[in-house]
């Protein structure tokens, strides 16, 4: 039994962590499907604001920080993993700034109140940004078990070498 697990930890360093890339990569395409939602939306001039703009560039931030973590994970580097951390905690964030001010405002088009962001929409988004953290987490997270495992078994063969 512990041969295998030898044998398991030994193997880790000729390939790579592809389930947490894999986590990291997901939680891009559901940053996909929420930047979608929102910016297919067209309700008076609500979205029309500065706002929208930082939103658009912490996207393309947010989308080039997954994607490097994703890579960075992939050969067991701890760091992108604690990167990963705290962009699942920023996605979560996001959710009050958004999809809970546009679910909360109404605008006036032809005398008629219309809500910007009706309830399927805001369901919807916070979904997709919930998901987008879960998936970086749990990327996290394997990325800390399997670095800290291989970390130490490449610890062992230096001892036994020396």
């Amino acid at each position: 039994m512990n041969e295998d697990k030898n044998i398991r930890l030994d193997r880790m360093r000729y390939t790579k962590n592809t389930t947490a890339s894999g986590l990291a990569l997901l939680a891009i395409l559901f940053n996909v499907f929420y930047f979608i939602s929102i910016y297919e939306s067209d309700v008076g001039s609500w979205y029309y604001n500065i706002l929208i703009g930082a939103s658009i560039l912490y996207n393309l931030v947010f989308m080039l920080a997954a994607f490097l973590s994703s890579e960075g994970i992939k050969n067991y580097k701890i760091g992108y993993s604690y990167a990963m951390i705290i962009l699942g905690v920023i996605q979560l964030a996001r959710i009050f700034i958004y999809p809970m001010r546009a679910h909360a405002a109404t605008v006036t088009i032809q005398e008629q109140a219309i809500v910007v962001m009706g309830t399927a929409q805001f369901i919807r988004t916070v979904l997709y940004l919930a998901l987008s953290a879960a998936c970086l987490f749990a990327g996290a997270v394997v990325g800390i078990i399997r670095s800290r495992a291989l970390a130490g078994h490449l610890a062992t063969l230096e001892s036994k070498a020396a």
